[in-house]
């Protein structure tokens, strides 16, 4: 069983193979993940109770909450994919950059804004040089820097690495943030998620927001599997497989 995994997951780092895979999984998948992302916020948005504190504007942690948990969890997939790239030169590890770092980028920015949004009313102002705000703006900068390298580098191979590079050193702001609010004195709330504790929310607060986290990671990688898909086809397009399924898709 075991010998049988680990050949399937070598088969996927084979850039057809890994297409063919996503191509299947994709027109039901992306349903599911729409499903359950909508189902949370219709929930935590409309029938959560009001909180005794910041009154219905605690809603926006129904988005805060998990494109900061995806911003970061995307940046470390990023480094672990870097590792491989540098190490293996795995073709499909550096794909994996380049496809993640405009989504990774595009979470972090939504995390920034309505972090914004809920500190106005709470805080009294849009932005503060908070432990956790400000790392999580240079987390942001690290992806812009990764896309700006792939946009300014013509080789693939060259840019692969690089990306690497930098998705492996700028892994350490992943603990800076996580760890911020309890290293240094911040306006900003605990984490909500925690394993070592139980959540401090009321369950008709804490289910939605799970279900929200779940939704969000399901678009996720509905969203990465497409756009790994177009960075493949785009880099594999002299091959005669990607002729081939291109000649399908145009008879059809």
């Amino acid at each position: 069983m075991i010998n049988l995994i680990k050949k399937w997951l070598i088969s996927l780092g084979s850039p057809p193979l890994f297409f063919k895979w996503a191509s299947k999984i994709l027109p039901w998948f992306f349903p599911i993940s729409i499903l359950i992302l909508l189902t949370g916020l219709i929930w935590g948005i409309g029938f959560a109770p009001t909180d005794y504190k910041q009154g219905d504007v605690y809603r926006i942690i129904f988005i805060h909450v998990p494109s900061a948990i995806l911003g970061q969890s995307i940046y470390l997939m990023m480094a672990i994919f870097g590792f491989i790239c540098l190490i293996w030169r795995a073709k499909l590890a550096g794909m994996f950059l380049r496809s993640a770092a405009p989504i990774g980028a595009s979470f972090t920015l939504i995390a920034l804004v309505s972090g914004a949004v809920w500190g106005k009313p709470t805080w009294g102002t849009w932005w503060v040089w908070d432990a956790r705000l400000t790392s999580t703006l240079i987390l942001f900068f690290l992806y812009a820097g990764i896309i700006s390298l792939y946009s300014s580098i013509d080789n693939k191979q060259k840019g692969d690495r690089a990306a690497s590079l930098i998705s492996v050193v700028g892994v350490i702001i992943i603990p800076i943030i996580k760890k911020s609010v309890d290293w240094w004195q911040t306006l900003h709330q605990p984490s909500t998620f925690t394993i070592t504790s139980a959540p401090s929310m009321t369950p008709d607060m804490y289910l939605p927001l799970l279900i929200c986290v779940i939704g969000f990671y399901s678009i996720l990688f509905s969203i990465l599997l497409n756009t790994l898909r177009a960075e493949i086809l785009i880099r594999e397009r002299n091959t005669s497989w990607v002729r081939q399924f291109l000649n399908n898709q145009i008879k059809e």
